[in-house]
């Protein structure tokens, strides 16, 4: 793949052109809402809009019929049809699971478990563990994502906080899993086995996650974790929660996981644990689907993006500017971890970027003699900081939808991705782990 981004020289004009549209939806929906002090008021849908128009607008020698042909394959991307199929099941499955009481059921079995100052670190640990288990940040996010809400609505909690205590454990998890389709992309393309790479990114993920979960046990109190009082509602109800957890831990297909959940409630429901009635379950899951029609919307306009822009030759440009001059083996790593930021900044998924620049790094990796387990690690941490930061990210959208949030409400409270950031510049700098 390297020799491809180096056959044809993208121009310096032509480069930045074709990044234009990310600047006009930042502009449009960044700087606008900071402008109003409100990120509710601006539509990211009519920001996504507006920008595609303009990438459209940038192929004036295409036909028209072509230009929306090209935009279209980006939206059709298997990997965005794949992620809508999860939008449209978990959507049902989260309001049905409320209507029947499953998610009160389950808050109320937590809290009285675990102590108030113990909740959030508890919440933490869970994503964590689920996470590196099912080999999936969003399966995570699917399965906790209901439950972190309702927590703060029934402890008074902040819910934008409680919900990215799960974003970030959800890539704690997904960054280390050997069964993540990051771990594989990065470790193939380096040619490094999977337990070398885990090993050399514990030395970055694990202080992070540490230090991450020291700030949630001291922080408690500024949140108002307060403890709630346990309901009367039936255990039975709690059943759909702990097949989702369990099913998806054990790696059933998140497709899967969430058909089983559906399921389960139905038949707790018809099982008279819940005074629900068949057509009210039909209409819950409808209204939840309903509800994830935005999100939707807002996934295939960045992605058919995102392919205008990679078609424009602007991830080219990219990966040219940044491999241009590097003259040391620190610069070598921190151009291998800015190179997989940015192209997942254009592409919104850190497989499709890790895939993209793995050759890249390969062969930076063998000029500098640096340790490919090192930039294994490198391309896998970085990609997911990326996407867990980026508001248009499948993982930030899904749980804004789930928990009816903006997509930016989350970024304050990202502590596990902002200590992550730490790490990873502490261990270009001073070069840990070494090569043994």
């Amino acid at each position: 793949m390297g020799n491809e981004w180096t056959k044809q020289h993208i121009s310096t004009g032509k480069g930045l052109m074709a990044l234009s549209p990310i600047v006009v939806f930042l502009l449009l929906y960044v700087v606008v809402s900071v402008m109003i002090g409100d990120f509710y008021k601006m539509p990211m849908s009519l920001a996504f809009i507006i920008a595609s128009m303009w990438a459209l607008l940038l192929m004036p020698n295409i036909k028209i019929s072509e230009r929306i042909e090209i935009f279209s394959k980006g939206a059709a991307n298997n990997n965005v049809l794949y992620m809508i199929w999860i939008f449209f099941l978990a959507g049902a499955f989260s309001a049905l699971a409320k209507g029947i009481g499953a998610i009160d059921a389950t808050v109320q079995l937590a809290l009285s478990s675990l102590p108030s100052e113990f909740i959030v670190p508890g919440l933490f640990i869970t994503a964590c563990f689920i996470s590196m288990s099912i080999g999936t940040s969003v399966g995570t996010i699917v399965a906790l994502t209901p439950f972190a809400f309702q927590l703060a609505q029934t402890t008074g909690g902040d819910s934008a906080f409680m919900v990215s205590v799960v974003l970030g454990g959800s890539f704690f998890g997904d960054n280390l899993s050997f069964i993540s389709d990051t771990t594989i992309a990065a470790t193939r393309s380096q040619k490094v086995k999977m337990n070398e790479k885990f090993k050399t990114n514990l030395w970055i993920a694990l202080p992070a996650a540490i230090i991450t979960l020291c700030v949630y046990a001291c922080i408690g109190d500024i949140h108002q974790i307060n403890q709630a009082p346990v309901g009367d509602n039936s255990w039975w109800n709690v059943l759909p929660y702990l097949i989702v957890i369990v099913s998806a831990v054990i790696g059933v297909n998140v497709l899967v996981v969430l058909t089983l959940g559906i399921l389960t409630c139905i038949a707790i429901a018809l099982c008279g644990f819940a005074d629900v009635s068949l057509i009210e379950m039909c209409g819950f899951m409808g209204n939840g689907i309903k509800d994830m029609s935005d999100l939707i919307i807002v996934t295939l306009l960045a992605a058919g993006m995102l392919g205008v822009i990679s078609y424009n030759g602007g991830v080219k440009y990219i990966i040219q500017v940044l491999t241009r001059r590097i003259s040391s083996a620190k610069a070598g790593q921190g151009v291998v971890a800015l190179l997989v930021g940015i192209v997942n900044l254009c592409t919104a998924n850190n497989t499709i970027a890790i895939i993209t620049v793995g050759d890249i790094a390969h062969k930076i990796s063998k000029q500098f003699n640096l340790d490919p387990r090192k930039v294994a690690s490198l391309l896998d941490t970085c990609s997911c900081i990326v996407q867990c930061l980026i508001p248009y990210g499948a993982q930030t959208l899904m749980a804004a939808g789930l928990a009816q949030l903006s997509p930016v409400a989350f970024l304050p409270y990202l502590y596990y991705t902002w200590a992550l950031t730490l790490m990873v510049i502490l261990s270009i700098l001073f070069n840990f782990p070494r090569k043994k």
